[in-house]
């Protein structure tokens, strides 16, 4: 009898531990598994930052050489600067995207009439024609100089198209230079092309055009 009660105790301790060590090993399973999910979580998170940072380092770096900080670091295109400031237009031109842009020089801007100067275009209560008047000078997509000029001999000799603003733009050629007229018929030339930047194209124009 002695000897079966301690077969039975032995038994029963036997399974105890077995029990209990079955317990202790899905202890290490699940605290096994919970520091794995933690680190991959962290691991996620930090690709995540990584990524953030690298994002906002390329639009950073993008903005830099933008259409709106190339123009602002030359001299001869200062007013247009200002005007686009002024139409709340330079935020669009400092963003990701691809535009081309016949940019007036301060001298093409001192040729306009009074009522038009830039110091009249630049008030409040004329925002909305100072607005209009710069999409004439932004098309959707970069036209290089070469393309422009392809264009114009595949078109025989005249090439039309369409500004951001919904207006036309008439593109010829005059020896080897660019010729540029808008819908009133008035004629402007572009004396820079190819100036790049990273969201598009600036050529230089001596003129501003007008809308009808």
């Amino acid at each position: 009898m002695k000897t079966r009660n301690i077969k039975n105790l032995v038994c029963i301790a036997l399974a105890i531990l077995a029990l209990s060590s079955c317990k202790d090993q899905a202890k290490i399973d699940a605290d096994k598994k919970a520091m794995e999910e933690k680190v991959a979580m962290e691991e996620q998170s930090m690709k995540a930052e990584e990524a953030k940072m690298k994002e906002e380092a390329k639009k950073k770096e993008m903005m830099a050489t933008s259409i709106t900080a190339v123009a602002s670091k030359n001299e001869e295109l200062s007013t247009l600067v200002s005007a686009l400031k002024a139409a709340d237009l330079d935020n669009m031109l400092s963003e990701p995207g691809s535009y081309t842009v016949f940019a007036p020089s301060n001298n093409a801007f001192e040729k306009l009439p009074k009522k038009l100067s830039i110091a009249e275009l630049g008030k409040a209560e004329n925002k909305e024609l100072l607005t209009n008047i710069l999409q004439y000078h932004v098309v959707s997509g970069v036209i290089t100089s070469d393309k422009l000029v392809a264009a114009i001999k595949g078109a025989n000799g005249k090439y039309t198209f369409t500004t951001v603003g919904g207006k036309d733009l008439t593109a010829s050629l005059k020896s080897d230079k660019i010729i540029l007229k808008d819908e009133k018929g008035n004629k402007t030339e572009v004396v820079l092309g190819n100036v790049k930047a990273s969201n598009g194209v600036v050529h230089v124009i001596n003129d501003v055009l007008i809308l009808k």
